[in-house]
């Protein structure tokens, strides 16, 4: 398993499904983990993944050499981002590896780590997660004018990655129909679906003192949580208090950008790194999540859901979630939007109940990590053409 980050600590979304991706592919499987690091391994990494992993090799790359192979890939017409994770001595290390233990299959996650392994004559699966073109797309629309031509033009580059890596894969999987939609390649219908789960064991509804009225968690200094804040805090926020009076607000999560930490004050609390991310959901009524960029599978929304928050969020988001607007969820599209279902669940206790029961019980069946391990375990063992996901 050829993963980009070291799975732990658990502030992002692609370490969180490779996390419980190898925790529950153990039970069946000798797995041997390969992650790329470019920064210094948290001490407790090792210890947390050998409990299921049965060899770990953590390999470094150098920042000075990401960003000499950045400007490579500009000349070569590869995603900047891809050769941004490309290194040579890093190939090395991948290729002995390969080569000493000769796994029966190689899962590589996320097309930033497909050039390592794209040529290995050994039964593959990629998973792609996301579309990154289409996210990086929806992006260059917000960014500043004089950033946009940069990112339209690796927009461009990584989708014409995303269809010409797809062959070198005997398997391909994503996190969502949106997702697979958005990959511009002739055969995507064979991508296998494989959304995340949501850990119930750990995750589960509590009764604990509100505190806040809103919360928004995530890492924040990833985009479209930073903008995700900023909507919430500039403009959803003031109507809110308009019509229905004072609230308060908590946007909990790793590493807050300085445009999230200037939100903080005036009932709005911005927390940073929180050692358990459970009570930032435990003390306050409502979990919205008004996201305006982004693509994939808004784990955030799972375990609010999973432990009984009532949740609101924007279709872009429910597009790939699946929940029904309206019994299982609420979906904004305006500010209004979002400011009325705020405070239909804040005055309606009705509502609020009926909205986070189904919403628990939407999730709990839906989104096991461990069903979704069985399924990706029965298309790596397959050696016939993957079947059309549903």
């Amino acid at each position: 398993m050829l993963l980009p980050r070291v799975p732990y600590p658990i502030e992002k979304g692609d370490k969180l499904r490779a996390f419980h991706q190898l925790r529950n592919l153990a039970e069946d499987h000798e797995l041997i983990l390969c992650a790329l690091s470019e920064e210094k391994v948290h001490p407790d990494a090792y210890t947390e993944l050998i409990r299921f992993v049965d060899n770990i090799h953590f390999i470094p790359v150098t920042g000075m050499a990401s960003a000499w192979n950045i400007v490579k890939a500009f000349f070569t017409g590869k995603p900047l981002q891809v050769g941004y994770y490309y290194n040579k001595k890093a190939q090395k290390r991948i290729d002995e590896l390969i080569d000493f233990y000769q796994p029966d299959h190689i899962y590589a996650q996320l097309i930033r780590v497909a050039e390592y392994v794209k040529n290995h004559n050994i039964p593959k699966t990629l998973d792609y997660q996301d579309a990154f073109s289409g996210n990086i797309y929806r992006r260059a629309k917000t960014e500043f004018f004089l950033w946009r031509p940069l990112f339209y033009f690796e927009a461009g580059r990584l989708k014409r990655y995303e269809r010409t890596i797809f062959s070198a894969f005997d398997h391909k999987t994503i996190i969502s129909a949106p997702d697979r939609d958005l990959i511009d390649h002739q055969d995507r219908s064979q991508i296998n679906i494989i959304p995340n789960g949501v850990d119930t064991g750990f995750f589960y509804p509590r009764e604990e003192e509100k505190i806040y009225d809103l919360v928004f968690v995530g890492n924040m200094n990833y985009r479209p949580n930073i903008d995700g804040a900023e909507y919430l805090v500039r403009k959803i926020l003031p109507l809110v208090r308009k019509q229905y009076g004072e609230v308060r607000v908590l946007l909990s999560g790793a590493n807050p950008h300085p445009r999230v930490r200037r939100l903080s004050g005036n009932g709005v609390e911005v927390t940073g790194w929180v050692d358990d991310i459970r009570d930032s959901y435990r003390q306050s009524k409502v979990f919205i999540a008004p996201m305006q960029i982004g693509t994939g599978l808004q784990n955030k929304l799972l375990e609010a859901m999973a432990m009984k928050i009532p949740s609101i969020t924007s279709s872009l988001a429910n597009d790939a979630l699946e929940a029904v607007d309206g019994e299982e969820i609420l979906i904004g599209e305006t500010p209004q939007d979002y400011a009325g279902h705020v405070i239909t669940l804040l005055q309606d206790d009705n509502v609020y109940t009926s909205i986070a029961e189904n919403g628990f019980r939407f999730v709990t069946e839906k989104y096991d990590w461990y069903k979704n391990a069985e399924k990706l375990t029965a298309i790596m063992s397959s050696t016939a053409p993957p079947e059309p996901s549903e």
